[in-house]
C-alpha cells in the first residue's frame, strides 16, 4: 500500500516479487504521477490499482505491506486489521527475519551522518557490515545477504519506528526536537514514536543517548551510554557534527573498534550528500547545499556553522512548506546572523515573512539563486538551508538539493 512518488514502496514490492509472491500495488496517485516508481518495476509483473483504493483488495490479502509514509489511521488499514489481516512495513519484516545484530539510529537530525560513520568505523574491524534504512537503502535489499555474523547499521525515521514492536540490540538517538508536526498531533506523540527504538530492548542491550535528552533515562530498559560534544580532528563543519561523531564513536567502542581506526575514517570522511555540501565557488562566492535542513532547528545549526566560517556576508535561501512548526527562533537567528535571506514560495515561507523584515523573494528556487548571485560579492557564502519541507515544489528534499546544485553550476 503506497508505492510512492519517490519509490518508497518499490523495494518491498521487488523483494516479494523475487520470492514469486502475488503482489498487488495500490496507491491513491495515478500512473502518471507514479511513472518513475513504476519504471523501476518494469521487469516484474505486479498488479496495479492506481488512483484509488478498493476494500476488496485489502480484504483478500494475506499480508499488507504499508509504506511508512502512509498514516496508521487509514480507514482501509483499520478495516483490514479488524478482519485479522496483518499489516506491516518493510522495516518490520526486516526485524522479523533478520539474523544479524542490528544497530538502529534515529533522531531529529544527524541520522545519516551518524549511521554512515558507524558503518565506516565498524568496517575497520568487521567484514560483514551493511548500511541501510531511511537514507534510501531498503533493508530488504540486504536481508538475504545477512547472517548471524553480520552487523546491520539501520537508519530509522519516526514513521518507520511507529509500527515497530521490536528494538535493535544497539540503539542511538542523535537528538530530539520538534519536527513532523503535520503528521503528529503533538511533539509528545512524535517522541513516543521515537521511543520505540529502545522500548523493547532487554537489559543486555545498549542505548547511546544524547546527554541533552537524559530525561528519557528513567524509561530505558537497557544499558545507557551518554554522549555529548567532544573534540575530534574532522573535516566536518559545525558543533552538531561533533555530537554525531561522538555518538558514532560510542557505538564503535561497544564493538571494540580502536580510536586510531576511527581517526583514520575521520581524516577522509567529508560528509554525506546534501548535508552542508560544498557545491561550487563562483566569482569568489562559495555555495553550499544543506537541503536536508527541513525544520527550523536544523537550519539554525546551519546558520551558526556558516556564520563562523564566513568572512563576508552570509546569504541564506530558505522557505517551502510548513510541517506545523514554530519559526520564532529561526527568525531570531536570521535577524542576528544572516545578511541576506532569500525566500522561495510555500506555507512555511508565509510564517517566516511574519517574523523577519529583511528578505527578498524568488518565484522559484532558480529565481532565488539568480537573485542571490546578482547581489553576492567575493568572500560571501550562499547556503540553501530551507528550514521547511519540500513537497509541492519538489519530489523530495534531495530533488530540491539536486536542482539547487544544477542552478548553481549554471551561473
Amino acid at each position: 500500500m503506497g508505492l510512492g512518488v519517490n519509490g518508497g514502496g518499490v523495494n518491498a514490492a521487488k523483494y516479494f516479487l523475487k520470492k514469486k509472491a502475488k503482489v498487488l500495488i495500490t496507491d491513491l496517485k495515478g500512473k502518471k504521477e507514479l511513472s518513475a516508481s513504476i519504471k523501476q518495476l518494469k521487469s516484474y509483473s505486479p498488479e496495479y490499482m492506481l488512483g484509488m483504493h478498493r476494500e476488496e483488495d485489502f480484504f483478500s490479502a494475506d499480508l499488507i505491506i504499508k509504506n511508512p509514509a502512509v498514516p496508521r489511521d487509514s480507514v482501509f488499514l483499520k478495516k483490514a486489521l479488524e478482519k485479522g489481516i496483518p499489516v506491516k512495513t518493510d522495516v518490520q519484516i526486516f526485524f522479523d527475519l533478520c539474523k544479524a545484530k542490528i544497530v538502529g539510529i534515529t533522531g531529529t537530525k544527524g541520522k545519516t551522518t551518524t549511521s554512515t560513520l558507524i558503518y565506516l568505523f565498524l568496517k575497520k574491524k568487521y567484514k560483514k557490515v551493511f548500511l541501510a534504512g531511511n537514507m534510501g537503502l531498503s533493508p530488504l535489499d540486504i536481508l538475504d545477504k545477512t547472517d548471524f555474523k553480520s552487523i546491520v547499521v539501520l537508519e530509522l525515521s519516526s514513521f518507520e519506528l511507529e509500527d515497530l514492536d521490536k528494538s535493535p540490540e544497539i540503539a542511538v538517538i542523535t537528538n530530539l526536537f520538534e519536527d513532523h508536526l503535520n503528521r503528529y498531533k503533538s511533539f509528545e506523540e512524535y517522541i513516543t514514536a521515537k521511543k520505540n527504538i529502545f522500548r523493547y530492548q532487554s537489559k543486555d542491550d545498549f542505548l547511546v543517548l544524547n546527554i541533552k535528552n537524559k530525561n528519557l533515562a528513567k524509561e530505558i530498559p537497557s544499558k545507557t551510554i551518554f554522549f555529548g560534544r567532544e573534540n575530534f580532528k574532522t573535516l566536518l563543519m559545525g558543533d552538531h557534527n561533533l555530537e554525531n561523531i561522538s555518538a558514532a564513536s560510542k557505538v564503535a567502542e561497544i564493538f571494540g573498534v580502536e580510536k586510531k581506526f576511527q581517526s583514520q575514517v575521520l581524516k577522509r570522511f567529508k560528509g554525506s550528500p546534501h548535508r552542508q555540501e560544498f557545491v561550487a565557488e563562483k566569482k569568489g562566492v562559495r555555495y553550499y547545499n544543506d537541503t536536508t535542513a527541513t525544520n527550523p532547528g536544523s537550519a539554525i545549526e546551519s546558520i551558526k556553522t556558516f556564520r563562523k566560517i564566513t568572512k563576508g556576508s552570509l546569504m541564506l535561501i530558505s522557505g517551502g512548506e510548513d510541517k506545523g512548526m514554530d519559526y520564532k527562533e529561526f527568525c531570531k537567528a536570521v535577524e542576528e546572523k544572516v545578511d541576506l535571506l532569500a525566500l522561495i514560495p510555500g506555507s512555511a515561507t508565509e510564517k517566516i515573512k511574519k517574523g523577519t523584515k529583511n528578505y527578498i523573494e524568488g518565484k522559484s528556487l532558480k529565481d532565488a539563486v539568480k537573485k542571490v548571485f546578482s547581489l553576492a560579492k567575493k568572500g560571501d557564502v550562499v547556503v540553501l538551508s530551507p528550514a521547511s519541507a519540500s513537497f509541492n515544489m519538489f519530489a523530495n528534499e534531495f530533488d530540491r538539493g539536486r536542482q539547487f546544485i544544477s542552478e548553481v553550476k549554471k551561473l
